[in-house]
């Protein structure tokens, strides 16, 4: 596959993305045109909106230095600029971290942040919401020269004294000893500590976002991009080089960061770069091709991974094909399997994750808009089929059936207090749990480990101190458990009364649960475990790189709970929401039925005209449905579309 061919099913994908949104937003408008909308409601279906309108397909690419994984890049996504667009020679590979991307706001820069800014406590994410923290290189994409040039940052690099390195978590006792620099007095650094850079490519302007990480030390350095950056991406490209296969610091970084990164071996994908070496193989073309065979199979066995996600390639000569138009080098070169992957594979489960987001968030709020609209219209039927079959000229009757009415109508505007007195009690008992999730609560465990942390960095230190924190976070989540299912207790207990006393059509409230917060804690912890005894943090023993952990971890572990508290507020907000829209529906619809015995026995119109007045007013209830059904399809939540049924 071309990468024009790439590129055309990502604009396919943003464009079903922008559907979606526009489909949403349409269920936005319905709800607000028909009285459904409510504060909460608003809220979830914006907060979607803003989810999918700042959607980024993000690839992570990895690998040890040497391993040609910046040339394949540039035969991926920079062929057509027609130069070697990110600095991939010999001699000059990339030294920092680099996030290639779109920023529509801020115009095409390169940013790049001092290597001294390690020994502050302030992370990435921190330093990424202050610019001025960044050194700014604007750039001029009419000239890609000018672009290329500015890119050389990305190889820059400075000497410093030994103390600073290691100050920097950038020396290595054991790895200085093996090269023959035990003794040195200087060393040789990145300049830069990460990159971000914006220019408007076609790609990168669909939505494509490109990690370059550089390297084991780099990665073994740098908690946050094992722990947060390269988990959050989408697919993670681990490069490897044909003529030497598996190495040792390959198996090194893939076993400590780049399988932690992935629960399952989903988006997760094996380049064997360089094989234009093994080409003059004088074994011949079936040599060559047994040769290609024997290795992916021999590096599928040490990385435990499907001989069908690894992809021989030669980067070099694809990028040279596509500058040149040479397409029998380009299928030489094997970039096409490599570029379907991504097209097929990527995409389609980023579609996928998309739509269960979607489903997950907006879904019931869906469910309960089919429902309540079947049951206003279910209801007005009913009530035009038994006014159909009342004698109006019968006035005992008419006087009787009015009585009635307004005894429904005393009984249910009691209830309804009694209702207004148990959403009181729910508030009271949403609020404890939801303060059980308070910032001030979190803050004062990890401050009080913070200090004993201070005291003690080792690496024993540091687990001591981090089970210590993670304990006390999972026992404030334990004791949320009681208050929990009491609040869920209470919401059932409301809704069974409405449905036992007035037939309300049973929507199942959504109940809220902590389980996926509880385990998600775990996974940060044995993720924060699996790193820090990895053989390259290990052998450092640097205070930096633990420092680093540590706050990587409780960056991680604090957004768990942020979004327990967020999720437990919107809960909280929403949850009683369906079944005051049911109340609401069914005061008007005692109130439409007392008007109307009441405007027929006061003789005011005739029978025939009070028919056909209810008549009529099935009809909006029925636009009304069939509008939500459109809007179903549009949002391709075929699992809702059964729910509604289109009177034709």
């Amino acid at each position: 596959m071309r990468n024009l061919e790439f590129k055309d099913q990502l604009h396919e994908y943003t464009q079903w993305r922008e559907q979606l949104m526009r489909s949403i937003e349409m269920y936005r408008e319905w709800r607000r045109r028909y009285g459904m909308s409510d504060l909460h409601s608003t809220d979830t279906i914006l907060n979607i909106l803003n989810g999918l309108e700042n959607d980024r397909i993000t690839l992570a690419f990895a690998a040890e230095f040497s391993r040609g994984k910046t040339e394949l890049i540039n035969a991926l996504f920079f062929a057509e600029t027609g130069i070697r667009l990110l600095p991939s020679s010999p001699g000059r590979t990339t030294m920092c971290p680099t996030e290639i991307f779109y920023d529509k706001d801020g115009g095409s820069y390169i940013r790049v942040l001092e290597i001294e800014t390690r020994l502050e406590d302030d992370s990435l994410v921190e330093y990424k919401q202050r610019p001025e923290a960044w050194k700014q290189i604007t750039l001029d994409c009419d000239s890609p020269t000018q672009m290329q040039e500015a890119f050389k940052q990305l190889v820059a690099t400075k000497v410093v004294p030994r103390e600073m390195a290691d100050k920097l978590g950038l020396w290595n006792e054991h790895e200085a000893a093996e090269q023959g620099m035990a003794n040195a007095t200087t060393v040789e650094i990145p300049y830069w500590r990460h990159a971000l850079i914006s220019f408007p490519h076609p790609l990168l302007k669909e939505g494509l976002c490109i990690l370059d990480t550089p390297g084991l030390n780099a990665l073994g350095t740098e908690p946050e991009l094992t722990l947060s950056m390269l988990p959050s991406a989408q697919a993670i490209i681990f490069v490897l080089a044909a003529d030497t296969g598996v190495t040792k610091s390959d198996l090194e970084m893939w076993r400590s960061h780049i399988c932690s990164a992935r629960n399952s071996k989903q988006g997760l994908a094996v380049v064997m770069n360089k094989i234009d070496a093994m080409w003059e193989d004088l074994a011949g073309e079936n040599g060559y091709e047994a040769s290609i065979k024997k290795q992916i199979a021999t590096s599928a066995t040490t990385l435990k991974l499907e001989q069908n996600l690894i992809f021989p390639v030669s980067a070099k000569q694809a990028l040279l094909a596509k500058i040149k138009g040479d397409k029998n080098l380009l299928a030489k070169s094997r970039l096409g399997a490599l570029e379907n992957y991504l097209s097929d594979d990527i995409l389609k489960q980023r579609r996928r994750i998309l739509m269960e987001t979607v489903i997950r968030d907006i879904g019931f709020l869906v469910n309960e808009s089919s429902n309540l609209t079947d049951t206003k219209l279910t209801n007005a039927a009913k009530q035009l089929e038994e006014f159909m079959k009342i004698d109006f000229e019968n006035k005992d009757m008419t006087g009787k059936l009015m009585s009635e009415t307004r005894d429904r109508q005393k009984a249910y505007a009691a209830n309804v207090e009694n209702f207004q007195a148990s959403r009181r009690v729910f508030t009271v008992q949403a609020k404890i749990l939801i303060d059980s999730f308070a910032k001030e609560r979190i803050d004062n465990i990890v401050n009080d480990t913070k200090g004993d942390m201070s005291k003690s960095l080792t690496t024993f230190g540091m687990k001591k101190n981090i089970r210590k924190l993670f304990d006390e976070l999972r026992d404030l989540l334990q004791d949320s458990i009681d208050i929990t299912n009491e609040t869920r207790r209470l919401v059932k207990a409301i809704h069974k009364k409405f449905q036992d006393e007035y037939g309300f059509k049973e929507i199942e409230p959504q109940l809220f649960s902590i389980k996926q917060y509880q385990e998600e804690l775990e996974a940060i912890f044995d993720e924060g475990e699996a790193f820090r005894t990895s053989a390259k943090t290990t052998m450092t023993e640097q205070s930096i790189v633990v420092s680093k952990l540590y706050g990587t971890l409780i960056v991680k572990a604090r957004n768990v709970l942020k979004q327990a508290h967020k999720d437990a507020l919107t809960w909280s907000n929403g949850v009683l929401t369906p079944l005051m829209h049911q109340i609401k529906d069914h005061k008007k619809q005692i109130e439409s039925r007392l008007m109307m015995l009441k405007k027929i026995n006061e003789s005011k119109g005739s029978v025939a005209e009070n028919i056909a007045h209810l008549k009529a007013e099935l009809e909006p209830l029925k636009m009304q449905r069939k509008e939500l059904a459109f809007i179903i399809k549009e949002m391709q939540l075929e699992e809702f579309q059964k729910q509604i049924k289109v009177e034709k």
